[in-house]
């Protein structure tokens, strides 16, 4: 399965609440109710990316997830299941209007990220998707914001250092996503980093079409506005081809990049 294009608006918060981020999370059996499928964890996962392939179809990537839960109960070692778990669940909520919804799918993003911790204790997928649940959470449950946060810096520092090529130079582009959209000082904001971890990103990944968007925003947000267009028409160029391929994130990468390119 393909990544998170970005982590959408995670950060935008008008409030930040002081309670736990991280809770005991439930046994995974609760986490996916019901029969385990019959397969091994492999063949779940194979058919688990056959329906998240299929989005924009929201029922396909329900499936998906279903059968990613299934896959870490079958295998009590697999992390796997648990990382494309909580990819289709941030899917799921960037295409939801159902504000409780969203925030129960938040909550077990979180949780699936604790078990992957804890099956991989040293893991930078699962240090990274864990900090991607937890921005999600913070964004639908403001009161475990301030906590969320401060703990989704650190994990995406921790895998940008033990593996900075995930998902495409994933953790670069997620703190850069998150230094850009956090409230300024006193605030965790902070521009001129932000455009430090998203040239970083487009080092790792300069043809990803997200990595070039987040390099424009942070170029945007430091007043290189010039630097930024050609960002944007980087990643409009780049997202084209990808639709052409048949990329299903495809279109959405080209809204976005189009839409900056009008900003005055």
């Amino acid at each position: 399965m393909r990544g998170t294009a970005k982590l959408p608006a995670v950060l935008l918060l008008a409030a930040a609440g002081c309670a736990s981020a991280l809770k005991e999370p439930p046994p995974i059996s609760a986490l996916a109710p019901g029969e385990v499928t019959p397969g091994t964890a492999a063949s779940l996962l194979a058919e688990a990316a056959q329906q998240y392939a299929k989005r924009p179809d929201a029922d396909s990537v329900r499936k998906a997830d279903a059968l990613c839960l299934e896959a870490a109960r079958a295998d009590e070692e697999d992390v796997e299941g648990l990382i494309c778990s909580i990819r289709a669940k941030a899917w799921l909520i960037e295409h939801t209007k159902d504000r409780g919804v969203r925030t129960e799918l938040a909550v077990a993003a979180v949780q699936a990220g604790q078990w992957c911790q804890r099956r991989q204790p040293q893991g930078a997928a699962c240090r990274y998707w864990l900090a991607v649940g937890l921005g999600l959470q913070a964004r639908e449950k403001y009161s475990s914001a301030r906590d969320a946060l401060d703990r989704m810096v650190k994990l995406l520092k921790d895998a940008a250092a033990a593996d900075p090529g995930l998902d495409h130079g994933g953790p670069a582009r997620v703190l850069a996503l998150f230094l850009t959209k956090a409230p300024p000082w006193p605030g965790p904001g902070d521009v001129d980093a932000a455009l430090g971890w998203a040239k970083k990103a487009v080092e790792l990944g300069p043809d990803y079409p997200p990595n070039q968007l987040a390099l424009a925003e942070a170029l945007w947000n430091t007043d290189h506005r010039g630097a930024a267009r050609q960002a944007y028409e980087r990643a409009l160029s780049l997202a084209r081809t990808a639709a052409e391929g048949g990329d299903p994130d495809a279109q959405g990468w080209v809204a976005e990049a189009q839409a900056g390119l009008k900003k005055e």
